[in-house]
């Protein structure tokens, strides 16, 4: 079995150290150290600590991509289950890495996006998938009945990316489960129920 490469290394570790210290709070030489490689390699395969960012968030946004087929996009689940099973993987997942952490999409776009255009349109597209898929599982439930057809899923898969993002990034704060579970309990028991 090959050994991976430097660059590989780098890419596995420096996501585990920025999404631990931030955006800023990471340095290049951080990344390196973690990764068990010389500072040179870093600059062998990323021009810059920005084109490593987004390699890094693409990296992230794959594995929430896998999560939203599995659940927002399968159609072989009843719609609201879709949804609730979206939500859940999230507080899964924090609750798995801890909450101090958060979503790297939420902390790149609280600290990254003032620094880096390019990652800020690059997390503007994250969050247009991520309603996308939001509003297609809506408006199935819409179809299907579960919903009202009066709903309009757009706009509410606005809100619901954006309000979880809110209480994700506030969980991260209070290091707690609570305002993710509370948000899952309002949307539910409130908006789609």
């Amino acid at each position: 079995m090959s050994r991976p490469s430097n660059r590989e290394k780098i890419l596995t570790e420096g996501l585990r150290v920025v999404h631990e210290r931030g955006f800023g709070g990471a340095s290049v030489r951080d990344i390196v150290e973690a990764a068990g490689v010389p500072q040179g390699s870093f600059t062998n395969h990323f021009v810059s600590k920005e084109a490593f960012c987004l390699e890094i968030l693409d990296r992230y946004f794959e594995d929430v991509r896998a999560t939203i087929q599995r659940t927002l996009r399968n159609d072989s689940i009843p719609a609201l289950k879709r949804l609730r099973a979206y939500i859940d993987a999230q507080i899964k997942y924090l609750n798995r890495i801890g909450w101090r952490n958060g979503c790297l999409i939420g902390n790149f776009s609280a600290e990254a996006s003032e620094h880096s255009e390019v990652i800020r349109k690059r997390l503007v597209e994250i969050y247009e998938e991520i309603r996308q898929a939001i509003a297609y599982c809506l408006r199935a439930a819409a179809k299907s009945g579960e919903l009202t057809r009066k709903i309009d899923s757009d706009e509410l898969a606005g809100f619901i990316t954006s309000s979880l993002q809110g209480a994700i990034l506030q969980s991260k704060t209070e290091r707690s489960s609570v305002p993710t579970e509370r948000f899952k309990h309002l949307i539910f028991s409130t908006l789609v129920h």
